[in-house]
This record gives structure tokens, C-alpha cells and sequence, in this order.
């Protein structure tokens, strides 16, 4: 299977995007033969998802606040 048809793009726009997620270590690649073949790297995204929760949680209790006060203020009127 090559991995270039599955998408609306061109096989080198393909291969571009390939190399910025190997650079970033999101996949890897061994040669067989004349094939290339991509694994999917995961942990990387498990790093960036906890960073992430730490921000969601923090945003999560703001807004809940946000809105409290909104809703504490219209009714005021």
C-alpha cells in the first residue's frame, strides 16, 4: 500500500509532512527494500496531553468562576 494515495495531495506534499512528524519524533521509519515504512510514535502526544490536562483543569476553574459571577451580576439588575 502506499501511504501517499490515501490522501488529496501530492506524493512530495506527502513526504513533507512525513519528515516534519519524524523531525518532531511522532514516527519512525525503516527502510525495506525500496519501501519506507512509518510507525506511529506515541509518547511524545502522552507529554503533550498531560501538559495540556494542567491547562484544562486551570481553564475549566476559571470559567466556572466566570460564569458565576456573570450569572451574579445579571441578576443584580
Amino acid at each position: 500500500m502506499v501511504l501517499a494515495d490515501g490522501f488529496r495531495m501530492s506524493r512530495p506534499a506527502v513526504s513533507k509532512h512525513l519528515r516534519v512528524l519524524r523531525n518532531a519524533r511522532l514516527v519512525t521509519e525503516r527502510r525495506e527494500g525500496r519501501n519506507r515504512v512509518y510507525q506511529l510514535t506515541p509518547s511524545p502526544l502522552k507529554n503533550i496531553e498531560a501538559w495540556m490536562e494542567s491547562y484544562r483543569t486551570l481553564w475549566e476553574r476559571n470559567l466556572v468562576g466566570l460564569k458565576r459571577h456573570l450569572e451574579g451580576a445579571s441578576g443584580a439588575k
